[in-house]
């Protein structure tokens, strides 16, 4: 009592405690109300909840989708055409003295990827439903042509590569003059866009298994067979895109289960077809894909790989373990000397992992990985059907490839010999993946929010006409800026995009259709 007491009511006094007072206390109210004690600084250091905020605001941003996929993209074809000129400069100097011979080739190739990439950003929804079955058709016959090439060579039973006129075949590329292209890329893009059409156009009926029967399983069964003969590695990227259009189409679990049993009996018959010549083997050779097989199940001890079978596995291994954490320093690999086969092309991670070490592997895994979210994420955004579709059928085509290759050269899967999407030295597969980037670009630019802001702030005429056109507004938009007598939608349905059947009453009746009609309509 006494003195304390007084100065904490009059609160002209000392603060509690006496002496020249606490840190951190501030002097009580005149009421007598307890002082007020304010919470200690928080110690330096990263602030995770305020960066997972500004992450979360990034991310909340109309075109965040558009510009994940830009810059990711983007990222991996600059690590690509320099993993290519670190993979390939020795080999080319020995060939022509020109140690920019492959990596200049490479990089035309990813300019014409980059055009490609330009006009299919630039393509609506529709045009890519009409150039479905085209690019599929083109793809078809090609890989008709390359077998049959390839089935003229064995029936003459030379050991020379097919060739017919100015046709000639060797054994995943084919040749048309001058021109060289591998028809297993184009057939990826092409059941992308048609698979898409077709499940779209289908709707709810997909649930019914006559509906899957035609047309989807005789052309994917035929497709199967003529990549899958030569190619069994684009064969499983082709089963990735149709799980991925099945899987956003909400197929059944136990359509999923047979389809699985399906796959693996054909994947069976294709692994046995190499003892009879199928891909790269010979009639009464031993059969490589078998040997792959056994080979990632029951690995030999490193001593007994000689110089087949598992010589490129051990290579990759020792170039890996070469790397370390941080690397040799870029360009200063020394597996490439000959010593890795196929280290510009399939087995270019285990060069870059020599080069840049496991960081460098890291940092292409994490843009791998926002390739991936991005793609789904513009799935999920996105309101047309198609668009839906064909986001995630691509997504799983770029990335079940990626992880097939990373997971052959790490041993974490058996070798198929399938190029690494961006980084690998590869024309025709360049200039696919920059085509199927450049749609995803379009309907990200298409997601609902990304189409109202790009119309809210419109560029100038000639950025429109140099980079994009302006995409379509979702359709309630549109309509939401039309007079009408009665009452729209509450603002909770009417901004997620939601296309309105305009065929749930009376032809003519919806412009004068009053609050009553429209309710029943919703109840309906």
């Amino acid at each position: 009592m006494g003195e304390d007491e007084g100065t904490a009511r009059t609160g002209t006094g000392r603060p509690e405690g006496g002496g020249d007072g606490l840190p951190g206390v501030r002097p009580t109210g005149a009421r007598g109300a307890p002082a007020a004690v304010r919470p200690p600084d928080p110690p330096a250091g990263v602030d995770l909840a305020g960066g997972l905020a500004a992450l979360r605001g990034l991310l909340a941003r109309p075109l965040a989708s558009y510009y994940l996929l830009i810059s990711s993209s983007g990222l991996l074809l600059l690590i690509g055409l320099t993993m290519v000129f670190s993979a390939t400069s020795v080999r080319a100097s020995a060939a022509d003295g020109n140690p920019f011979a492959m990596v200049a080739k490479q990089a035309l190739f990813a300019l014409i990827g980059l055009v490609a990439f330009w006009i299919c950003q630039r393509l609506p929804a529709r045009t890519f439903r009409v150039l479905g079955l085209p690019t599929l058709g083109v793809a078809a016959l090609l890989l008709v042509l390359l077998d049959v090439l390839h089935l003229w060579d064995k029936l003459n039973g030379d050991d020379r590569d097919a060739v017919l006129g100015p046709l000639e075949a060797w054994q995943l590329w084919l040749y048309i003059g001058p021109i060289q292209l591998q028809p297993s890329e184009l057939a990826k893009f092409g059941l992308v866009l048609w698979g898409a059409d077709m499940i779209a156009r289908k709707g709810a009926a997909l649930g019914w298994w006559r509906e899957l029967a035609t047309p989807l399983f005789p052309v994917v069964g035929l497709l199967f067979l003529l990549v899958g003969y030569n190619d069994l590695g684009t064969m499983l990227c082709l089963l990735a895109v149709v799980v991925g259009l099945l899987w956003a189409a909400g197929i059944r679990k136990r359509v999923f289960a047979t389809l699985s049993v399906f796959g693996l009996i054909g994947v069976g018959l294709l692994v046995a077809a190499a003892s009879i010549g199928a891909g790269s083997g010979e009639e009464g050779a031993k059969n490589y894909r078998l040997t792959r097989l056994t080979m990632f199940f029951n690995p030999p001890p490193p001593d007994e790989c000689g110089l087949t079978d598992c010589y490129q596995y051990l290579q990759a291994r020792y170039a890996i373990d070469n790397g370390g954490w941080f690397g040799v320093g870029l360009g200063k690999s020394s597996l490439k000397w000959n010593w890795l086969p196929e280290a510009h092309n399939d087995f270019i991670f285990a060069i870059l992992a020599e080069d840049l070490g496991v960081v460098g592997c890291a940092v292409v895994l994490a843009l791998f990985a926002v390739l991936a979210y991005t793609g789904l994420r513009i799935a999920r955004r996105v309101a047309d059907p198609f668009r839906r579709l064909a986001a995630t059928a691509a997504t799983a085509w770029l990335v079940s490839q990626a992880v097939i290759n990373i997971g052959g050269v790490v041993g974490l899967l058996p070798i198929t010999g399938l190029p690494l999407p961006f980084i690998s030295d590869g024309g025709s597969a360049l200039v696919v993946t920059l085509a199927a980037i450049g749609m995803l670009a379009s309907f990200a630019r298409a997601e609902p929010d990304a189409a109202r802001a790009l119309h809210a702030r419109p560029a100038s005429r000639w950025v429109r006409l140099l980079w994009a056109p302006l995409p379509p507004l979702p359709s309630a938009r549109r309509r939401g800026k039309l007079p009408a007598p009665a009452p729209r939608e509450p603002a909770s349905r009417a901004g997620t995009g939601r296309r309105r059947e305009p065929e749930a009453g009376p032809a003519g009746g919806r412009a004068r259709r009053g609050r009553a009609g429209t309710a029943s309509e919703r109840r309906r």
